[in-house]
């Protein structure tokens, strides 16, 4: 762990149901029956809990398997975390889909929003009507939306009437490839979606993740990330801490916003410093020596080519 201590947790317990049906989501419309629900609120919980016992900095991104605020559970605890004067962040990976008076209760110094519109699945009126709301309140928020070619031109009005300082990021839609003239169009809409447009080859390079990162199921099981098996240990036993250190990527490829963003060669905590988990970057006025989100990252090699400004490891 770093000197200050400070530990960022990416939470996703038993919940994997959703109230969205996308077409690329594995977990459309599924329903969690009320033993699973119960375990899910249980877990978090528990997870919440023994955050509050720490006594060093703490950051936490919860990344469900589904849609976690329509929940009553997931609410409180956003509440609750973002009161605890160590918690640094607090956010959630949402659809928005819930209503937003909740936030009133919360501390909106910590508690930040991972916002993604799907078009498919809600009016556009009523999505940037929340979408401005979260800007009157003053909540720290991105959002963003699936680079799906059906969803070009509803990310162009989004882009249009979102506040000039919201980031709108594209993912990379899964298993799609897109040619350079199909990903200067979505890097016109989000000079940051070359760091999405390709997988990065990330096998052997150092990533922050099993050492200031972890992640945390359920039960506690720590891993380094979502997306490598290996335990480390668990969070309630504390066994996990012995095991945090540097450590390179294990993984061939990582394609993953919440895993590459951390892989230190990329740079990306300093086009997101202060925003890591939310996935809010700085803006380019900010960012010594580089009109980042104009188009080049300093010290990583030439850019890719036309529409993937960023070049890759």
């Amino acid at each position: 762990m770093t000197a200050a201590g400070h530990l960022s947790i990416l939470y996703r317990g038993p919940l994997s149901s959703c109230d969205y049906d996308c077409a690329y989501c594995p977990f459309a419309k599924r329903r969690d029956d009320p033993d699973r629900l119960r375990a899910d609120r249980a877990a978090l919980e528990r997870f919440t809990t023994w955050v509050a016992e720490q006594d060093h900095p703490i950051s936490v991104l919860f990344t469900p398997w589904g849609e976690g605020l329509v929940r009553s559970w997931y609410r409180e605890a956003m509440i609750g975390l973002s009161r605890l004067g160590h918690v640094r962040t607090v956010a959630i990976q949402t659809n928005l889909s819930c209503r937003t008076g909740w936030l009133a209760e919360a501390d909106l110094g910590s508690l930040a929003l991972w916002c993604t519109y799907h078009p498919s699945q809600v009016a556009y009126d009523r999505f940037l009507a929340k979408c401005r709301e979260l800007d009157r309140l003053g909540v720290r928020h991105s959002v963003g939306i699936v680079g799906h070619p059906d969803h070009l031109d509803p990310a162009r009005r989004l882009r249009a009437d979102l506040p000039e300082p919201t980031y709108l990021w594209v993912n990379a839609e899964e298993g799609r490839s897109y040619t350079d003239a199909e990903a200067a169009e979505w890097t016109a809409i989000d000079p940051l979606f070359g760091y999405s447009r390709r997988p990065h080859l990330s096998a052997g390079l150092p990533c922050r993740t099993g050492e200031t990162v972890i992640s945390v199921n359920g039960d506690g099981t720590v891993r380094r990330c979502h997306f490598i098996p290996t335990e480390l240990g668990n969070l309630y036993d504390g066994s996990f801490r012995e095991a945090l250190r540097p450590r390179p990527c294990p993984a061939a490829a990582c394609d993953c916003h919440i895993g590459y963003v951390h892989l230190e060669p990329l740079g990306l905590y300093d086009v997101f410093a202060g925003g890591i988990l939310e996935r809010v970057p700085v803006r380019p006025a900010d960012f010594p020596g580089s009109g980042l989100l104009l188009g080049t990252v300093v010290g990583l090699g030439d850019a890719e080519g036309p529409g993937d400004p960023f070049p890759r490891p």
